[in-house]
């Protein structure tokens, strides 16, 4: 429930991969059933605050129980059987991705060091493989043109297919590299439970060292020069709480815990700056933050705070040299909902000494600042839309060292600019990233000395793809209390007609301060070529509109992400874009939160709702502080267990308790059974309930993955598929050809 899910899974690359040669998890040998699965019900009596809820299928919770097994494997069959005349749909679907996404390819090389990284991937192949080449000379920033043959002197730095063989799932965690390039920190889960195994490989022999440290958190660190690793465990409820120091080549079990962060609201984690000039320790709730830092020319000596913790202050700290001297940049809401920026000595950060970084900020969501040798680059958003601007420094140390911000434009009314890969502290530029809804992303180099544009690579669709077709819009709602809800669309305009109301896929998160922001999918053209639009509902809870978009939909105010989302959908119909009989829903881990609770609140407005791991029983997880990740979760959705208020609320809108007979949308659930986020058991309760009740439902777990679900390019592919010829289906369109 912590992590959003990308509104389509492949879309994004995905660092948990699994073996194409792997039959899928829901295979069965078992006849084909007749009939939906029935759970039995053993009352559960649950009783907070003088009331007593009566749960029929918490049961299900037994994870190790045979007979929990059983009836989600009986599940999996039924939905197999429900589906089985999709299966040519499924495989068209299929095989119109694969065309379109350019199997053997390669990223744009990255410099780090001496090197330059880059990773390929090769037709037939599930995992990348990342391999790098020397740089041409100290000054050398310009990245080398990458084909398909391998450029002098390219090696192999690691290949994830070998490292994942034999196993049905696989997740690099951690990718750690030392100052020289000689020796790789790499962390591998096989399980989907986000414990890794972290493991030292000499580059120079390709060999691993005896280094190997078990059930570590993802995100480990190696020192730039190669003496120790600084990794982080995880407590019994997959709370990372302590940062450790290993010193390479000596035992595990001689490690030294750093810090420990006893607080159970609080993740705890640690990472070298781009500089390489201190590692620091960050401790991070859903309110509040706090920095250590440590210097790398001393890493045995005491973490020192940054800034004090406050309650309810959140900073993040970015180490920069600035005339000379070591500076901490520090992005802080201390005064600013929207958060302001200060450099402050790094000697000394809590005193007297710091100065503001940007002259005006109004209008702006300040979210991150990146350093470099000669200039910061910032990303914020500004009118709903992620932007980067550039800071240059003056070399002299002026008393006003900083220039006025310069934000990088696009030339589109929607679209999303990020800053893509820039691991370097004395590059000469920065590296970024363009997508919108209708474009596929663009990688370019933007120089900051003379402001010049080099494009790196543009995103390959394959398969004679005229994307011309394509056409985004924005469109505004008005949510119940005024509040306009802004919702981006892409539609193929020779297939949908204004005024012709048309199938619709309406996407939603909202939760975490996440931003939704449009994006290209290769994967989505599919549906878009059988004349569906897709939408996605930025709906509060989330971050586009800045702090209190995030404020107005959570906790006492969480019930605005549903209304919100309703509000969107509504006038999606009202503007003629769909009808309810062709609107279909979709989100998942958070935002299948809301998924359940639109189906209970405006169930005649969709036609079908599509959940993936969805958090759906969230009363009962947010009242269990013996299960993973649940107290930090207690600033996002209020604390139940100790705040009548509170269970009151999210009694009234959690989609499991709120299930009433009555007509209801189609339903499609997919969970995990390893997944430690959102577990399995609250859309496999969700489900029996919904049965119960006569609603139409399907439930398809994936048996050895994790929150992110199924892993590898071809399986995500196939899962895709599998989503959105249910989709197709729902929505009548599962016999329609894709159009030319």
């Amino acid at each position: 429930m912590t992590s959003p899910q990308t509104p389509d899974s492949a879309a994004a690359p995905t660092a948990q991969t699994r073996p194409t040669s792997q039959a899928g998890p829901t295979a069965q040998t078992n006849p084909t059933p007749t009939s939906a699965p029935v759970a039995k019900k053993v009352a559960h009596k649950r009783t907070h605050h003088g009331h007593t809820f009566v749960d029929d299928y918490e049961w299900l919770r037994e994870k190790d129980s045979p007979e929990v097994i059983a009836h989600l494997e009986a599940e999996n069959a039924w939905t197999e059987a429900q589906t089985a005349s999709l299966e040519g749909l499924r495989s068209a679907i299929f095989t119109e991705i694969k065309t379109r996404i350019k199997e053997t390819d390669m990223s744009v090389p990255n410099r780090r060091g001496n090197h330059w990284y880059f990773s390929r991937t090769k037709a037939g192949l599930d995992y990348g493989i990342s391999v790098r080449v020397p740089v041409a000379n100290p000054d050398d920033w310009t990245p080398p043109e990458v084909g398909e043959d391998p450029l002098p002197g390219e090696e192999v730095v690691f290949d994830s297919n070998v490292a994942a063989d034999g196993h049905e799932f696989f997740s690099l965690g951690t990718f750690s590299l030392t100052e020289d390039g000689r020796y790789l920190l790499y962390g591998v889960d096989y399980t989907g439970d986000e414990r890794y195994t972290l493991r030292l490989r000499d580059l120079s022999t390709g060999e691993d060292l005896d280094d190997t440290i078990e059930g570590t958190f993802a995100g480990a660190s190696i020192d730039p020069a190669g003496r120790y690793i600084f990794y982080t465990t995880i407590d019994d409820a997959w709370r990372p709480e302590k940062v450790w120091r290993h010193a390479i080549g000596s035992d595990s079990t001689d490690d030294a815990c750093i810090f420990h962060e006893p607080d159970e609201r609080f993740f705890v984690g640690a990472g070298f700056s781009r500089s390489h000039k201190y590692l620091f320790v960050v401790t991070g709730s859903k309110t509040t933050t706090g920095f250590w830092s440590i210097p790398v020319d001393d890493l045995e000596a005491q973490p020192r705070e940054v800034w004090p913790r406050v309650e309810g202050v959140e900073y993040s700290v970015e180490h920069a040299v600035i005339g000379g001297e070591d500076r901490f940049l520090i992005t802080h809401n201390r005064d600013r909902a929207d958060f302001d920026l200060v450099d402050v000595p790094a000697e000394n950060p809590s005193g007297t000494g710091g100065r503001p970084v940007l002259a005006e900020v109004e209008g702006l969501r300040l979210e991150d600042v990146d350093a470099f040798s000669g200039f910061l680059a910032l990303s914020y958003r500004r009118g709903g839309f992620a932007r980067v601007g550039t800071v240059e420094l003056d070399p002299t140390g002026s008393e006003s060292p900083f220039s006025s911000l310069h934000e990088l434009p696009f030339d589109r009314e929607t679209g999303t600019l990020g800053l893509a890969g820039n691991p370097e502290f004395d590059q000469t530029g920065v590296r970024l990233v363009f997508t919108s809804m209708s474009t596929p992303s663009v990688v370019y180099q933007h120089s900051v000395t003379d402001g010049t544009d080099t494009i790196l690579k543009r995103q390959p669709v394959l398969g004679s793809v005229d994307l011309g077709r394509y056409t985004e819009s924005l469109e505004w709602a008005t949510a119940e209390d005024g509040t306009r809800i802004p919702i981006s669309l892409v539609h193929r305009s020779d297939l949908v007609a204004p005024g012709r109301p048309a199938p619709l896929v309406l996407y939603g998160y909202g939760s975490y301060e996440a931003s939704m922001d449009p994006y290209f999918s290769v994967a989505r053209l599919s549906l878009l070529d059988r004349g569906v639009v897709f939408a996605i509902a930025h709906v509060r809870g989330g971050g586009e509109m800045g702090r209190h978009w995030y404020d107005q939909g959570k906790t006492l105010s969480k019930k605005n992400t549903f209304t919100d989302f309703i509000a969107a959908a509504r006038h999606l119909v009202d503007e003629d874009w769909t009808r309810p009989d062709r609107l279909v829903a979709t989100g998942g881990s958070a935002g299948g939160l809301l998924m359940g609770a639109v189906a209970n609140m405006a169930p005649d407005l969709f036609a079908g709702i599509s959940a993936h791991v969805p958090f759906v029983d969230a009363l009962t997880s947010i009242l269990m502080p013996e299960l993973p990740l649940t107290v930090i979760e207690w600033e996002e959705w209020g604390d139940p267990l100790h705040d009548p208020e509170v269970y009151e609320y999210m009694r009234s809108y959690s989609p499991y308790e709120n299930v009433t007979a009555g007509s209801h949308p189609k339903i499609l659930a997919v969970t995990s059974l390893n997944d430690t986020r959102v577990l399995y058991v609250e859309p496999a309760k969700w489900v029996a309930k919904l049965r119960e009740v006569g609603a139409e439902v399907l439930l398809k777990t994936e048996m050895t993955a994790g929150h992110g679900g199924v892993s590898g390019r071809y399986d995500s592919w196939k899962e895709t598929a599998f989503e959105f010829a249910w989709i197709l289906d729902v929505l009548g369109r599962s016999e329609v050809e894709i159009a030319p």
